[in-house]
Formats: C-alpha cells, structure tokens, sequence
C-alpha cells in the first residue's frame, strides 16, 4: 500500500556540487613555493656571483694589510717630500754655480784681455825672433843657478789665435873655474810645449861647485830638429 509518492534517492554526479574537505588554498601554496624559490635564488647569486663573506683570520689579514699599505704610503710620500726638497736645493745650486761660472768666465776674459796688453807692453827680444825670449834672470846661488826665462810668441796679423810650440829649451852656462880657466857647462835641456806665453821657472845645479858661472845662453829648438829658432844670452848675477 502506498502512502505517497516515493522520493527519488540522492545519488553524486560529477557535475553536481559537493562540499570540499578543509585544506591550505592553493594560491597560498604558490605563494610560499615562489618566496622559497626567491630565496634561494638570491643566496645562489651571492655565492656564485656577489662578494665572499671573510672569515675572522682573512678580516684580521685584511686589516693589517691596509695598516701595512699606510704606513708605505706615509713613508712614500715623506720621501717624495725629501726628493722634492733635494731637487729644489739642486736646482738652487745649479743656478748658483752658473752664476759663478759667468762671474769667472768675465774674469777670465778680464785677465785674458789684461794679460794681453801686458804681453804687448815688455819690450819685444832684441833678436825679433818668433818665440821671443822677452824676459829673464839668472841668479847663481848656492852651488846652483836659479832662473826664470818668459817666452812670447807674436800673434800672426788678423788673427786671435796662435799655434802650439813644441820643442826643446836648453841652457848653457859660460864661466871660469879658480884657475881661470873658461868652461861651458849644459845646466837645463826639457821639453817646451808653449802657446801664446809661457812662463818657466826653476834651478839647475852646478856640476862643479868650483864653477862661477858668468852667463847663460838660452836655446830653442823646434820639434824634432836641432835648428835654433831663438836664443838670448843672459848676465848671471849673484
């Protein structure tokens, strides 16, 4: 017997709405998975690309080196200061000397230029000759003769400049011996290598103590050669 219309049983379909089972929603899911991944990108940066994190022993090395480095640089640059002072003093010396070197070279051209007239005012060697001897003394002292003999050679017309002599000076003594008897003796032969002037001075000693020398002859050769080109006889006093 049926006591009403029978109610159609419930049965799911896949289309049909059914309540979900409590759970973590998936965005968040996506969410969380996305900040890990973020991470550990940026940790992977820092250690493949980014700058290494020093240990206690590198960070103490560390900063004695940069202690090291100031310190050179301190020493450096008080020794660039000590250079720069040496090169100011060079300098300063430098120009002092040039200043001296100018202040001797008028000098110089001053005696040069006084030296000059001088040579042109002693009387020229009575014989002319080219070197002259222009002036000299002899003084017999001592068991020897002591000289100085000043040699001139004339500068050529139009010209400020005058070949070296080279050659050889002699001289010889004239004399008598407490017998009376007269003797020559050689007191001097050297070697001239003069320019404009020479000046030469000396003692010849006698051979013979017993020798009075009366006067001496000077001799000039030319080099290599045995021709006179100038000679002059001197009184001997003393």
């Amino acid at each position: 017997m049926s006591l009403g219309p029978k109610r159609p049983t419930f049965k799911p379909t896949p289309y049909g709405y059914t309540r979900r089972s409590r759970g973590i929603p998936r965005w968040l899911l996506l969410l969380i998975t996305g900040i890990v991944l973020g991470a550990g990108g940026v940790l992977f940066l820092q250690r493949s690309y980014g700058p290494q994190r020093l240990t206690a022993e590198q960070s103490e090395q560390l900063r004695t080196d940069l202690h090291t480095a100031n310190l050179e640089s301190q020493r450096l640059s008080v020794e660039a200061d000590k250079i720069r002072a040496e090169i100011k003093q060079a300098r300063q010396d430098q120009q002092e000397q040039a200043a001296r070197a100018e202040q001797l070279r008028k000098q110089v051209a001053d005696m040069a230029a006084g030296v000059s007239n001088l040579i042109e005012a002693i009387p020229p060697d009575p014989r002319g000759t080219s070197p002259g001897i222009r002036s000299a003394d002899m003084v017999s002292r001592d068991g020897g003769v002591d000289y100085r003999i000043l040699l001139i050679q004339d500068l050529p017309e139009g010209q400020t400049e005058i070949p070296a002599l080279r050659g050889q000076i002699k001289l010889i003594a004239q004399g008598v011996y407490p017998n009376g008897n007269t003797a020559y003796v050689e007191l001097v032969e050297q070697p001239l290598d003069m320019g404009r002037y020479i000046a030469l001075e000396g003692r010849a000693e006698l051979p013979n103590k017993a020798f009075r020398p009366r006067q001496v002859t000077i001799q000039i050769t030319g080099e290599g050669s045995d021709k006179i080109i100038a000679t002059r006889t001197i009184r001997v006093t003393g």
